[in-house]
């Protein structure tokens, strides 16, 4: 089974950019439909981006739709976020996660889950 490391969370001001890296434990990320989640206070976790095992399909929330960017390294082995013009409404824990087909992803199937990382936007 994958195993999967988050980085690159931290603090940001509105307005500024992050971008966060799943890394897997060697395995191909083709091999795995990928996806970002998020947890804020009191909320529920909820899909930020998922791609397909081919790279050929993506989803976005609406709510960073034109803001956030998942994609893979030419290496196959890491998959990042790149997060846009945050807002403080982008605060939360994210969290990499892999399964094993791009419609179970979507629909909050996960097989594996990182251990998260911490994500504050400042107003």
């Amino acid at each position: 089974q994958v195993q999967l490391a988050e980085s690159g969370g931290g603090l940001a001001q509105a307005g500024g950019s992050l971008r966060l890296s799943c890394a897997t434990s060697g395995l191909p990320v083709s091999g795995y439909a990928m996806g970002w989640f998020r947890q804020a206070p009191g909320k529920e976790r909820e899909s930020v981006a998922v791609i397909s095992r081919s790279g050929g399909m993506l989803h976005y929330a609406d709510s960073v739709k034109g803001r956030f960017t998942i994609f893979r390294d030419s290496a196959e082995t890491t998959v990042f976020l790149q997060m846009n013009s945050l807002k403080p409404e982008d605060t939360a824990v994210y969290y990499c996660a892999a399964g094993p087909r791009y419609s179970q992803l979507l629909a909050g199937e996960v097989e594996t889950w990182g251990q998260g990382t911490q994500v504050t936007v400042s107003s």
